[in-house]
């Protein structure tokens, strides 16, 4: 209810003030010639393309990793904030151009209208309270002088106008409130004043359009010094880089020169813009200048009153003259400044594309360089390859060879490999713990090999040409290598002869549970047969036992001096006589059936299958001779 009395208050104040203000409305000369330029949205939306573009100085700071570079980042920084300036100072500009725009459109809009009736009753009262204000100082000026009688009635008056005075303050402060609101909410979109406020406040998020300029070099020449050189070529040549580092430094080249493009085309962009805006305010500026010709060739006819109208139009001229000239002014500054900035940044990529090239051409030499040493060592290794083939005819010596030329050779390409990759102590350690890491992840199985290899080659190892039986194949080693090993598969009874088929196993079958390694003794080919006599019941078991190890010794005789050494080597690696002594051996088996005679006797292998035929046909002798009966040979 107050609030709609006031309102009630508020039209019959304004409305009788509102007709006499408004009764004489003047409206300048050259008002045509007010328009701004550009509108508040252009305005701002300029800004904020002149602010992003500003911007980029921090991806060029993230770039500049040399000394060179932070010269160069040095200048287009105080160019930027430069630029920036001029175009906070052509939006300003622009903008008292709008307000001039908004006051000749409000002067010479209808009389009815709100926000002229608001400001011509707020003039209205400023005119009452600066008259009741001089009234007041003017009685009490007489109230110094007045005699004593007559002071009451000065102090009445100065009552009843200081109640007139509050009175016509507080019309005027709602009346500001209702002039504030009505020139906020201007339908045209940015109020002059909320655009010079918008200004402001693009202004104060950076910090070199509010900070003083000197002050603002300063930082920003901190700011470039403190900036880290984080390129290790500023204090070292290409020539000492690893392929790692060279690789990683042509990347970042190329990732620099990709960001000065991409930078100098924003900036070419910008330039456009700020060649465009120059175009309008240029033409307002000969048109301003062609209407100050017209008015001079006017001045010579025109009587008094019309020359009172010209020294009017002159005056409102020669604003809008200078308002246009700060508009254009730094727009021609910006696009020198923008220009210089171009060259800079071209100066930049120039410099940048060189050291492209110079590092691209170090990384082609050093790859060139690699190939040419891993080339050599390949051709050295097959020349030994060749060399121990041709030279070196016995297997376990050949074997030996190529075992050392493997290390050998892994060792010099591991080396190679280490020192072109790397560029120093701790580029190596890197380079080694990442192709540790991979080959600990990704080759666990050929690690385990690698490691069973030392263990097949350590005491009571194998060797090449060892006959050993791993699982249920025997074969003789014709390889041994890091990760696998090749047998040659033996097959048949007595000696085993080779299929003419290779096995290959890996080393890690030495930490396996099940299966088996098995081999004979390194000097050692000894082996114990085992044939079985069914000898008839009633004969004479004690001879014939007698006979049987008569007739094996005969056969082994001519072996005895290698059955011995064999058996001492034996009994030398197990520290003691459990091999016993290489003796052929009868054992007598009785059962109700019969009698059986086991006769276990030592062969060397190789002689292993002529020993056999010797002896079976010596036992089935001496049964036939001795017993004269029937026997089955086993």
């Amino acid at each position: 209810m107050r609030a709609r009395l006031a309102f009630l208050l508020l039209l019959g104040v304004v409305a009788p003030l509102a007709r006499a203000a408004n009764a004489t409305p003047q409206v300048p000369a050259a008002a045509a010639d007010s328009r701004a330029v550009m509108t508040g949205d252009q305005v701002v939306q300029i800004l904020d393309e002149t602010v992003d573009w500003y911007r980029t100085l921090g991806t060029q700071q993230q770039a500049a990793t040399q000394p060179s570079d932070l010269l160069l980042l040095y200048a287009n920084r105080q160019t930027a904030d430069r630029v920036m300036a001029l175009a906070f100072e052509i939006a300003r500009a622009n903008a008292e151009l709008l307000s001039s725009e908004a006051s000749a459109a409000q002067a010479s809009d209808d009389a009815a209208s709100s926000l002229q009736s608001l400001n011509a009753v707020k003039k209205k009262l400023d005119e009452q309270r600066a008259a009741i204000q001089t009234e007041m100082d003017s009685i009490r000026g007489q109230l110094a002088a007045a005699p004593t009688q007559n002071k009451p009635d000065l102090q009445a008056k100065i009552a009843v106008l200081q109640g007139e005075l509050d009175l016509v303050n507080a019309r005027r402060n709602l009346l500001a409130n209702m002039t504030q609101f009505a020139s906020e909410s201007d339908a045209k979109g940015f109020g002059a004043n909320a655009l010079k406020a918008h200004i402001d406040a693009i202004a104060a998020s950076i910090p070199s359009a509010s900070a003083d300029p000197a002050s603002s070099n300063s930082a920003s020449m901190a700011a470039s010094a403190g900036t880290p050189v984080s390129n290790p070529a500023a204090s070292t040549s290409l020539t000492q880089f690893g392929i790692w580092d060279l690789a990683a430094t042509v990347l970042r080249l190329s990732a620099k020169a990709r960001t000065i493009e991409t930078i100098d085309r924003r900036t070419a962009e910008l330039q456009d813009v700020f060649t465009k805006i120059r175009t309008p305010p240029q033409e307002r500026l000969k048109a301003l200048a062609a209407r100050g010709d017209a008015l001079a060739a006017q001045k010579d006819s025109a009587d008094s009153a019309d020359l009172r109208g010209l020294r009017d139009q002159y005056d409102t001229l020669a604003w809008l003259f200078q308002q246009t000239s700060a508009i254009v002014t730094p727009l021609s500054k910006a696009g020198v400044l923008l220009s210089q900035y171009r060259r800079n940044l071209s100066n930049w990529r120039d410099a940048t594309e060189k050291q492209y090239r110079d590092a691209l051409e170090a990384l082609g030499l050093r790859l060139a360089f690699f190939a040419g040493l891993l080339a050599v060592v390949f051709a050295a290794a097959e020349l030994w390859r060749r060399a121990v083939f041709r030279y070196v005819h016995e297997a376990r010596r050949r074997s030996r060879f190529l075992l050392l030329r493997k290390i050998v050779f892994w060792c010099l390409v591991v080396a190679i490999a280490a020192s072109t990759f790397a560029t120093e102590l701790g580029s190596l350690a890197t380079f080694a713990g990442l192709i540790t890491a991979g080959l600990a992840v990704a080759m666990q199985s050929v690690l385990v090999s690698v490691v069973g290899y030392f263990f097949l080659i350590g005491k009571y190892g194998i060797r090449v040409g060892d006959r050993v039986q791993i699982g249920n194949v025997t074969g003789e080693v014709i390889d041994l290598g890091l990760v696998r090993l090749h047998l040659m598969e033996l097959s048949g009874e007595g000696s085993p002869s080779p299929t003419g088929r290779v096995v290959a196993f890996a080393n890690s079958i030495i930490f396996q549970g099940s299966g088996g390694l098995f081999k004979q003794i390194p000097g050692i080919n000894l082996a114990w047969h085992e044939i079985t006599l069914s000898l008839p019941a009633g004969s004479d078991h004690t001879a014939t036992k007698i006979k049987l190890i008569e007739a094996v010794n005969n056969v082994t005789k001519e072996y005895r001096d290698d059955i011995v050494r064999q058996t001492k080597e034996m009994q030398k690696a197990a520290s003691s006589s459990a091999a016993g002594d290489a003796q052929p051996q009868v054992q007598l088996r009785f059962a109700a059936t019969g009698v059986d005679a086991v006769v276990r006797y030592p062969v060397p292998l190789q002689h292993a299958a002529e020993i056999d035929e010797r002896v079976s046909r010596e036992l089935l002798n001496v049964i036939s001779v001795h017993d004269k009966g029937t026997a089955r040979l086993t």
